[in-house]
């Protein structure tokens, strides 16, 4: 992880303890919720979401900002087009 402030999200969804499909379905919800531009931040504990989050955000022409990774999480901020 980098010492880089994080930027401020707009919303987050914590998907921790949920595996596939579960946190890309919440994903899939959260998104109808936002306007085009703000950002998202996911925090989730699935290692499949390291496939299916990036997946999910260039088949519906998302930015996904970034992705990182604690010991203990996975952290994406997600543009919302």
């Amino acid at each position: 992880m980098t010492d880089t402030p994080l930027p401020v999200a707009d919303a987050e969804l914590d998907t921790s303890g949920l595996y596939c499909p579960e946190p890309i379905m919440m994903l899939h919800n959260k998104v109808r919720e936002l306007a085009s531009g703000d950002l998202l931040r996911v925090v989730a504990t699935d290692p499949a979401t390291t496939r299916d989050v990036p997946k999910f955000c260039a088949f519906l022409g998302h930015t996904l900002e970034r992705s990182d990774e604690t010991p203990d999480h996975f952290l994406y901020d997600i543009r919302i087009s």
